[in-house]
């Protein structure tokens, strides 16, 4: 375990929402299933680089998961529908990342993608560095981490887009609406270029 990982362990530990949150997504019987981007990204940099981590900020909690055998955007539905039957609170949103390559064109323009093969590898194409990164608990309630870039960027509160599948304006078009230097003062922002 690096000290990075040892870091976020203590970070979400020290979350009973989002411990809570985790449990909910181990106990659903989605498969592979993980939480991410901006629900882990806003308690980092909330609890680092900001007044604290307030839940009812959260615009949604990213659950991804991986099932090759169900490729719908209704089973995405069904997805988020149980985890909001569970614990109705969070602003969920499932999705089946062995699914994406059929919706992506159609929803952010652009030639077709390939079907992911593992969650890590869509984690991989997310919009910033800080954010591909993906957390879940195992049976025995340890904390997993997925973070094909490394910690660095979520660690150190350095908002940089991630080229691997989002353009420069809609890098932009992104660092406008979440406004990083604005909610979390003492975070790094390096223009998407």
């Amino acid at each position: 375990m690096t000290t990075g990982e040892q870091e976020l362990r203590e970070l979400v530990a020290g979350c009973a929402w989002l411990t809570r949150a985790l449990t909910v997504v181990r106990d659903s019987g989605l498969p592979d299933a993980w939480i991410g981007a901006g629900a882990l990204r806003d308690l980092v940099w909330g609890e680092r680089y900001g007044d604290g981590f307030d839940p009812a900020t959260v615009r949604d909690v990213d659950v991804v998961f991986f099932d090759p055998t169900r490729l719908t955007r209704d089973d995405d539905h069904r997805a988020t529908a149980r985890l909001t039957a569970a614990w109705p609170e969070p602003p969920w949103q499932a999705r089946n990342q062995a699914a994406v390559h059929t919706w992506y064109a159609a929803r952010f323009g652009g030639d077709p993608i390939e079907p992911y093969r593992s969650v890590a590898e869509a984690v991989a194409t997310w919009p910033e560095y800080a954010t591909a990164v993906v957390v879940r608990l195992d049976p025995t309630d340890r904390l997993e981490v997925c973070a094909p870039y490394g910690l660095a960027d979520l660690l150190g509160g350095v908002w940089r887009h991630n080229p691997a599948r989002v353009d420069v304006a809609r890098s932009r078009q992104r660092l406008a609406r979440h406004r990083p230097a604005q909610r979390w003062p003492g975070v790094t922002v390096i223009e998407p270029g």
